[in-house]
């Protein structure tokens, strides 16, 4: 079972439920087993400079980024997450601004931009990036 945890800016139109099954479909087509959840954050341009910024030290916007779940228990230890609840994966963070400008140079809609930024982040989550 997958789990999905949404939010966005009110000001950018997302199509919740098109996004849960994008999260869905690729977990399961990139293989990720078991119960697992995947938190998406569609933003601003701000918030993802600032992002960048802290974790990736670029001090510039970017169309996506993921966060995934590492070692949750600190330095050493072996962690047993408990079987009650799903896994979390991580984060994917994409930027609406950055969607909508990359939907017009391609001349797509930004919710066809927005899925495959999507199904880049789960990919990256699982491990899996593109060289």
């Amino acid at each position: 079972m997958y789990t999905v945890l949404l939010s966005g800016d009110s000001r950018y139109p997302i199509d919740r439920a098109r996004l849960r099954r994008v999260v869905k479909r690729s977990l399961k087509e990139f293989g990720a087993k078991g119960e697992v959840s995947v938190s998406v954050k569609i933003g601003g341009d701000r918030m993802m400079r600032q992002l960048n910024n802290q974790y990736r030290k670029l001090d510039k916007s970017c169309n996506v980024l993921s966060f995934p779940t590492e070692n949750l228990s600190g330095e050493g230890e072996e962690f047993k997450y408990p079987k009650k609840e799903a896994f979390p994966l991580g984060d994917v963070v994409i930027s609406y601004p950055k969607a909508r400008e990359q939907a017009v140079l391609e001349n797509v809609f930004v919710d066809d931009v927005i899925e495959k930024l999507l199904i880049h982040g789960v990919k990256s989550l699982l491990g899996q990036h593109d060289d």
